[in-house]
C-alpha cells in the first residue's frame, strides 16, 4: 500500500477520544458546504490536523470565512452554522 506524503500528522485524537484522519476531511473540490462540513474543517485546523493555511487554500475558502465559521461555534455552537440558523445568531 502506498501512503501520499504528507506535513503533519496523519491523525488526531480529539478531546472526547474519537480520531480524525486526513481521510474524514471533504473533498477538496467540495463547494455545497453543509454545516457538518464546516465544522470538520473548523476542528481539523483547530486540533493541527491541517494548517489554516493549507485548508484555505485546498477549500478555496477566504480567511474571513473560516473566521466566521470558528467564531459561531465558539459562541454559540455546530448548529450556528446551519443555514437556517445564520439569522439566529448572526451579530448586530
Amino acid at each position: 500500500m502506498y501512503l501520499k506524503k504528507v506535513d503533519g500528522p496523519r491523525a488526531v485524537t480529539l478531546p472526547n477520544g474519537s480520531i480524525m484522519t486526513r481521510a474524514d476531511l471533504p473533498p477538496p473540490e467540495t463547494r455545497r458546504w453543509v454545516a457538518s462540513r464546516k465544522a470538520i474543517i473548523v476542528k481539523a485546523v483547530a486540533f493541527g490536523l491541517i494548517p489554516l493555511t493549507e485548508a484555505l487554500q485546498t477549500y478555496g475558502l477566504s480567511e474571513e470565512e473560516y473566521n466566521s465559521w470558528k467564531n459561531a461555534i465558539q459562541n454559540h455552537g455546530e448548529v450556528a452554522l446551519k443555514a437556517t440558523s445564520v439569522q439566529k445568531y448572526r451579530q448586530p
